[in-house]
């Protein structure tokens, strides 16, 4: 499973004409889902987004966690993040999983980040989705559960 965690001050999604998720201060983060997948790596994800430590404490120092400064979460399904583009000019995304698998780690990395205590926001898997956000610092993390980078 992989992720990108980038630190916000507001963030949307919107499908054709409505919103479907919107935060203010927090994280948006980008979930990539792998045919390969299991529990531990959807655990792993959800418990790192929590307690990544990347908002500021009262000196400026980045120290505190989404679960510490009370952070809303905008999670969007993005098969993407499984692209390689090391050959040819067409990524590949045959690392990513499919349909329902790639439904069932979306929603269970959802629902694990509600179990921290998080408030989470979703975009509409499967959509042609319209994302927004205005970053903060700026602030981006690359997360890949089987540690690749």
């Amino acid at each position: 499973m992989r992720a990108v965690i980038q630190r916000v001050s507001r963030a949307a999604v919107r499908v054709e004409d409505r919103t479907t998720g919107e935060i203010g201060a927090g994280i948006l983060v980008l979930v990539g889902v792998s045919n390969q997948d299991t529990d531990t790596d959807v655990r792993y994800t959800a418990e790192k987004i929590a307690h990544l430590r990347i908002f500021p404490d009262e000196t400026g120092r980045m120290d505190r966690s989404a679960l510490d400064v009370g952070a809303a979460v905008l999670v969007v399904s993005q098969f993407t993040l499984y692209g390689d583009a090391r050959k040819g000019r067409r990524p590949s995304y045959s690392n990513a999983a499919g349909g329902d698998a790639a439904r069932l780690g979306y929603e269970a990395v959802c629902q694990r980040l509600r179990d921290c205590g998080l408030h989470v926001e979703t975009g509409e898997f499967g959509a042609d989705m319209r994302v927004e956000m205005v970053g903060e610092g700026p602030v981006t993390i690359l997360l890949d559960s089987t540690r690749q980078f």
